[in-house]
C-alpha cells in the first residue's frame, strides 16, 4: 500500500467518525512518515518549511485522533503497522467512491492516485508485446502521462527497467556511449570496455541471456529527432542502440516516450498514440485531493486541457492552495486565460505568468531552476534550491520553496527536487530572456563544486562534472577547465584532478567528450597544457595512440614555450609510454632519459626519475643491452618508498620491474614483483593495469614450464583487457599467449593467436610490434 492510498483510507475513516477531513499538515506528517518511518519531526520541518515544535503539537493531536478512530493505541512508531492491519480488514469492502482497483488474477492491486484511468492502455501495451513488439513508442503531447504510463507498465508487469532521460535541448543530450557504459556497470555489474561497438555487443548478450524481465525506458526522445523523425546528426550512435533494442532475439521490452514519431531504417517501432484522461478520471483525482465542484467546472477544465494528466495535477495544486479546494471559484477566475489553447504548454506558461504576479520570489526561483540539467544527475538537493535564492533572506527561503512544491511546479520526493520537463522548458526560456542566466549558472556551478566533496565512484565524478556544464553554458571556459583540473579528495591519493579520476573510474568516453569542445575555446596555456595531457592519456587507454601522440606533443610544446617544468616532464613521460607501446624503443629510451635528467633538476619531481628508470630498465633488457640495467633496478627499487610516487606510478613501476626481471631470467624475483603489482592494483581499483600484470604473470608461469597455469592466466588477462578495451596491451597479451602455445608445441593455436595480435597491432597501427610478432611466427615455420 502506497502513501496516497494510506492517506485516503485514513481520511475516509476519520470523515466517517468525525465528519471532518485530515488537514494539510496532518497529511504532510503521515505521508513523510509512511515513506520513511525513520523520519524525525525536525527532518520533516526542514523539508516542508514548518517548525519542529508545530509539527510535534500537530502530531500529538493526530495520534490521539487516530487512536479514537481506529480503536487501538496509535503512535508515531506504530501507526504504519496499525494502518496496514486496518487495510487488510478493509480490503474486501472499501468504502471510498473513487476506489477502482485493477484486478490481477482476481486479486486487487494497490492504488496510486498519481496514476489513474489507464487500465485499458496497459492492456493494449500488453497485447502489442504478445504479438512480438520489441520497441513501442508512446506518442502524445507534453504532460499527457506518457512517462507515467511507461513506468507503471514496467512496475505492474514485474520488469527491472533501465531509464534514459533525453535532455530538452539537443546539445545537452548525453552521449549514448556513456549511457551504455553506465548500464553495463550499474545494472549488469559488468565493467564496460572502451569501444562502443564492444559495449553494444555486451549489452545485446546481457539482454538476450538475462533471467530478469528487463525493460528500457527512453524518455522524451523528441529532442533527439530532426524534422524527418530521424536521430539528429550529432547523436547518430543512438541508432545503433535502438537497433540492438529492436533485435527480436533479445528478451527486453523498450518503451519510448515522445511527442513525435521515430522513423529510422532498420528500427522496427510500434507506435501507440496516447490521448488525455477522461472527465471521470479527473473527477476521481480531484475528489482524492478533497476538491469540490457543484457545477460543470471540472468537465470544462478537462475538455480545455485535453485531459492532460500534468495539467490535472498542476491545476489541483493551485485550487487546493489558493482557492480552498473550490474548483468552481478557480475556474470562474481563470478560464479566460486557459481556454485560448487547450494544451499543456499553454497551461505551463499561464502558471508561470500567474506565479510571477502572485509571488515574484517563487517565480524567479522557478525560472532559475531551469539552469540545472537533470541528466547525469537527475535531481538536486534542498541546498541546490537554496543557492539560487541568493537575493532572499535565509528565513524566507523555505517558504519560497514550499510555495512552489505546494503548487506541484517543482517535483519533489525524499529530499530530491527536479522540474518536470515541460515546466523546465518554460523555465529555461524565461531565464535566458532575463538578466539572470549567467549568475544562476555561476551559483549552480558553485553548488555542485561544494556538493562533490569526495570522489570515489562514477556517480560522484559525474556530480562533480555538473559544474563544468554550467560554466560551459555561460562561456566561462577557464572555470570549466578548472573543474576538470582541480584536485579532488579521494580514497586512493591525497588529491587527484577530476580528469585523472575519470580515467581511473573508466569514464573515458565522457572525459574525451568534455575536453574536446573545451580546448577549442581556451586561451590559458596552463589549462591547455594539462587538458591536452589528460586527453592524450584517455586516447592512449582506448587504443587511439595516434591521437594520444598528437595531444601529448601539443602539451609538451605548450609546456616548453611557457616554461612549465612539471608539465614538460609529465607530457614527455606520457609520450615515452606511447612510443613504448608502439615498440619504437630507441625513441622511447631517448624520451625517458630526457625525463629522468629533467626531473633530477628538482627533487619535487623525483617520482619521474623512478618511473623513467623502471621504463629504461625494461626497454634495455628487452633488447639485450643489460650493462646498465642492474644499476637502474637498484636505483628504481630504492625510490619506490618515496612519498611522491602516486598509486598509479607505484603500480606501473612494479609492473615494469617485474617485466625487467623476467627479461633477465630472474623469474622468482619477477614473480614476487608481479604479485605485488597485482595486489596493489586491486587495492587501488586499477582494473586495466591489473590485467596487464596478469598477462605478465602468465608469461612467468610459462618460463617456469607451468603451461596449464600460464594458459589460464593468459586467457584471464585477455578477457579482462577485452572488458576494459585496452587495445594495445590486448595485442601484446595475444602475442605472449602465442609464445606459450609455441613452447607447448601447439603450432596451429600459436599461429592463430599470433595472427590475432598482428590484426590488432595493424589496426592501431604499430608496425614495429607487427614486425616483432612476424619474427616469432617465422620461427614457427622453421621449427
Amino acid at each position: 500500500m502506497g502513501a496516497e492510498e494510506a492517506l485516503e483510507l485514513l481520511d475516509s475513516l476519520v470523515f466517517q467518525t468525525t465528519g471532518e477531513r485530515l488537514d494539510t499538515t496532518q497529511r504532510i506528517i503521515l505521508r513523510n512518515l509512511w515513506e520513511d518511518r525513520k523520519q524525525t519531526y525536525q527532518n520533516i520541518a526542514d523539508i516542508c518549511g514548518y517548525t519542529e515544535a508545530h509539527l510535534k503539537a500537530v502530531g500529538a493531536e493526530l495520534w490521539q485522533l487516530l487512536t479514537n478512530v481506529l480503536g487501538e493505541k496509535v503512535s508515531k512508531s506504530n501507526f504504519y503497522s496499525v494502518v496496514q492491519r486496518c487495510w487488510r480488514l478493509q480490503r474486501l469492502q472499501r468504502m471510498s467512491p473513487i476506489l477502482n482497483p485493477v484486478l490481477d488474477n482476481g486479486k486487487p492491486q494497490e492504488l496510486d492516485y498519481n496514476f489513474v484511468g489507464r487500465d485499458r492502455e496497459i492492456a493494449e501495451l500488453n497485447s502489442y508485446i504478445v504479438r512480438g513488439a520489441k520497441i513501442i513508442l508512446i506518442q502524445g503531447e507534453g504532460g499527457v502521462g506518457k512517462t507515467t504510463l511507461a513506468r507503471r507498465y514496467f512496475k505492474t508487469q514485474g520488469f527491472y527497467f533501465l531509464e534514459l532521460w533525453m535532455a530538452k535541448e539537443s546539445q545537452h543530450i548525453v552521449s549514448v556511449e556513456s549511457v551504455v557504459e553506465e548500464w553495463l556497470r550499474v545494472d549488469f555489474n559488468e565493467e564496460p570496455g572502451k569501444e562502443f561497438g564492444i559495449n553494444l555487443d555486451r549489452l545485446r548478450r546481457k539482454l538476450r541471456d538475462e533471467t530478469r524481465k528487463i525493460g528500457v525506458l527512453i524518455d522524451n526522445l523528441e529532442s533527439a529527432l530532426d524534422r524527418n523523425g530521424q536521430i539528429i546528426a550529432s547523436r547518430r550512435p543512438y541508432v545503433e542502440l535502438l537497433r540492438v533494442l529492436a533485435d527480436p532475439t533479445i528478451q527486453s521490452i523498450t518503451l519510448i516516450t515522445s511527442r513525435e514519431r521515430l522513423y529510422e531504417s532498420g528500427v522496427d517501432v510500434t507506435f501507440y498514440p496516447l490521448g488525455g484522461l477522461d472527465e471521470c478520471t479527473w473527477q476521481q483525482f480531484f475528489t482524492s485531493c478533497q476538491i469540490k465542484s457543484d457545477s460543470t467546472a471540472l468537465g470544462e477544465m478537462c475538455k480545455a486541457f485535453g485531459g492532460n494528466a500534468k495539467a490535472m495535477q498542476i491545476i489541483s495544486g493551485a485550487i487546493t492552495t489558493d482557492f480552498e479546494g473550490d474548483a468552481d471559484i478557480y475556474w470562474r477566475e481563470n478560464k479566460n486565460d486557459l481556454l485560448i489553447e487547450p494544451e499543456l504548454k499553454n497551461l505551463v506558461a499561464s502558471q508561470f505568468d500567474r506565479l510571477e504576479q502572485m509571488d515574484s520570489q517563487a517565480y524567479r526561483l522557478l525560472c532559475r531552476l531551469g539552469c540545472y540539467r537533470y541528466q547525469d544527475v537527475t535531481h538536486v538537493s534542498l541546498q541546490g534550491l537554496q543557492c539560487l535564492l541568493w537575493d532572499v533572506p535565509e528565513e524566507q527561503a523555505r517558504r519560497v520553496i514550499k510555495y512552489l512544491t505546494d503548487r506541484l511546479l517543482i517535483e519533489f520526493r525524499k529530499g530530491k527536487y527536479w522540474l518536470h520537463p515541460v515546466i523546465c522548458t518554460e523555465a529555461i526560456a524565461r531565464l535566458k530572456q532575463s538578466c539572470e542566466w549567467q549568475i544562476s549558472n555561476q551559483k549552480a556551478a558553485i553548488f555542485w563544486n561544494n556538493s562533490a566533496v569526495q570522489v570515489e565512484n562514477p556517480q560522484d565524478a559525474l556530480m562533480a562534472l555538473e559544474a563544468y556544464h554550467h560554466y560551459m553554458e555561460i562561456g566561462d571556459f577557464e572555470q570549466a577547465a578548472n573543474v576538470i583540473i582541480r584536485g579532488r579528495p579521494n580514497k586512493w591519493d591525497n588529491s587527484i584532478s577530476l580528469g585523472v579520476l575519470f580515467n581511473r573510474l573508466g569514464l573515458l568516453e565522457t572525459l574525451i567528450s568534455v575536453i574536446n569542445p573545451l580546448i577549442q575555446n581556451l586561451n590559458s596555456d596552463y589549462h591547455l597544457n594539462i587538458l591536452y595531457n589528460l586527453l592524450g592519456r584517455a586516447y592512449h587507454q582506448v587504443g587511439n595512440i595516434k591521437s594520444a601522440l598528437e595531444c601529448h606533443h601539443k602539451s609538451k610544446e605548450i609546456a616548453e614555450k611557457s616554461d612549465f617544468l612539471q608539465e614538460r616532464i609529465s607530457s614527455s613521460f606520457n609520450l615515452g609510454l606511447c612510443y613504448t607501446d608502439l615498440w619504437e624503443t630507441d625513441r622511447a629510451s631517448q624520451i625517458f632519459y630526457y625525463v629522468k635528467n629533467l626531473a633530477t633538476t628538482d627533487r619535487n619531481y623525483y617520482q619521474y626519475v623512478v618511473y623513467s628508470l623502471c621504463c629504461l630498465a625494461y626497454l634495455d633488457s628487452s633488447i639485450g643491452q643489460n650493462q646498465n640495467v642492474t644499476y637502474m633496478l637498484r636505483e628504481a627499487e630504492a625510490g619506490l618508498s618515496n612519498h611522491r610516487l602516486t598509486s598509479w606510478g607505484m603500480g606501473t613501476s612494479l609492473l615494469f620491474l617485474s617485466l625487467t626481471y623476467k627479461n633477465l631470467s630472474l623469474i622468482e624475483t619477477a614473480l614476487e614483483m608481479c604479485h605485488q603489482a597485482i595486489n596493489h592494483c586491486r587495492q587501488n581499483q586499477f582494473s586495466f593495469l591489473e590485467a596487464r600484470a596478469t598477462s605478465c604473470l602468465a608469461s612467468l608461469y610459462r618460463e617456469r614450464g607451468e603451461f596449464t597455469m600460464a594458459v589460464d592466466k593468459h586467457l584471464e588477462a585477455i578477457a579482462n583487457m577485452n572488458t576494459v578495451s585496452d587495445k594495445c596491451n590486448l595485442a601484446k597479451a595475444y602475442y605472449q599467449l602465442g609464445i606459450t602455445y609455441q613452447r607447448m608445441g601447439e603450432i596451429n593455436q600459436s599461429r592463430e593467436t599470433f595472427s590475432q595480435a598482428i590484426a590488432i597491432f595493424n589496426d592501431m597501427p604499430a608496425p614495429k610490434q607487427v614486425e616483432k610478432v612476424q619474427t616469432a611466427m617465422a620461427s614457427l615455420e622453421n621449427s
